[in-house]
């Protein structure tokens, strides 16, 4: 194998690749990238659930594979001194050469066959959806995913598309995040999958970064493919049944306040400041009103007054200080609506501008 190409080509795609590649796998080439060469180039990565392949302008003089730690690759090719690099894999020596301007850098291999092969995109399955909705509809809710490795099935995001709504929900089971999209133009398929959050977040990424007016996703038995701008993207599905999340959603509220979310964000994030080692942050609703409140103990407080269209019986709510800035922050501007019913009932934050994102958290019980 002999190529060369561009030097900033060969980093900007190798950032990109390298996110995916394993930091812990006891399999030494799932830590490496694979550089294949035929009549086109190619860097592709994986950690076995999920798997990248993207594509490299290059001059191919010779074809072939190789597998090279993924990190190291990516350190010697950001230090090189001049703007184009030449590859060239010496099977004897088992190494690939490296050579950008005076500097020459020899990087020993990985094994081949190690390497497992991608998933290919399923013809008779692809459905494409517009990729800028796509990646703004998974920016709404992926916070909410969980994070906990035991309940591997809230650790993904339910994607569905059909007709002309695309629709994703993640839940942590502390709160819900719902956000229907709709698409000027009908879909010509529909699928539904459980898809690991951080694979969907990944696609985001590159999705902003290749500025691709379309995504293609193609869903097997246990595979979703996803194909943006010459970039390809599998991630294993997650098994076992997600929540029922419209059973939560509440038919009806007590208040429903409309407030300037901008606003709302900078309070929040102040007084958080205050909420330390799991303290709550307190929200008291009286005539006019609502004081954000935050005590550590042996640390501080801090209290702020927003004035706001609350009418009725005064009463006093807490939430996860973290969770409540990511559901403020995921309105992107305008005004919000928090809809409360109880200081013992989930409450809901949605856009007064756009109906199709919703926020449910649930309380945590305060000490008077």
């Amino acid at each position: 194998m002999k190529l060369s190409l561009r030097t900033p080509e060969l980093v900007a795609q190798l950032q990109t690749v390298t996110r995916v590649a394993s930091t812990r796998s006891a399999v030494q080439a799932l830590s490496g990238v694979k550089l294949a060469a035929a009549a086109t180039a190619e860097l592709l990565a994986t950690d076995t659930e999920v798997g990248l392949r993207v594509p490299l302008e290059a001059e191919v003089e010779r074809p072939g594979e190789v597998v090279v730690p993924a990190r190291l690759f990516l350190d010697v090719v950001r230090a090189l001194p001049a703007d184009t690099v030449g590859l060239e894999l010496r099977s004897a020596e088992q190494d690939l050469e490296i050579v950008s301007g005076s500097a020459t850098f020899h990087l020993r291999t990985l094994r081949l066959d190690d390497f497992p092969p991608l998933p290919a995109p399923d013809e008779s399955s692809r459905v494409s959806v517009p990729a800028q909705a796509f990646a703004e509809t998974v920016g709404k809710v992926a916070r909410s995913a969980s994070r906990d490795e035991t309940r591997p099935v809230l650790t993904g995001i339910l994607v569905s598309a059909s007709g002309q709504e695309l629709r994703m929900v993640a839940t942590d089971s502390y709160r819900l995040s719902v956000m229907e999209t709709s698409l000027q133009t009908p879909l010509a398929g529909s699928f539904e999958a459980n898809v690991p959050a951080r694979a969907l977040q990944e696609l985001a990424r590159i999705t902003q970064q290749v500025g691709a007016d379309d995504l293609a996703v193609s869903v097997g038995h246990n595979q979703a493919v996803f194909e943006v701008g010459g970039v390809v993207l599998s991630s294993r599905l997650i098994d076992g049944q997600f929540p029922n999340y419209r059973q939560l959603l509440p038919d009806a509220v007590e208040h429903e306040l409309r407030i300037s979310g901008s606003e709302l964000a900078d309070v929040v994030r102040r007084v958080s400041l205050l909420a330390q080692k799991n303290a709550p942050l307190r929200l008291a609703f009286e005539e006019g009103q609502l004081t954000v409140s935050a005590q550590t103990p042996d640390v501080g407080e801090a209290s702020e007054v927003l004035p706001v269209p609350f009418k009725g019986e005064p009463f006093e709510i807490g939430f996860n200080p973290e969770f409540l800035r990511d559901g403020v922050e995921s309105v992107d501007t305008g005004d919000v609506v928090v809809k409360l019913i109880s200081p013992l009932r989930p409450g809901l934050i949605e856009s007064a501008d756009d109906g199709g994102f919703v926020y449910l958290i649930m309380p945590i019980r305060l000490n008077v």
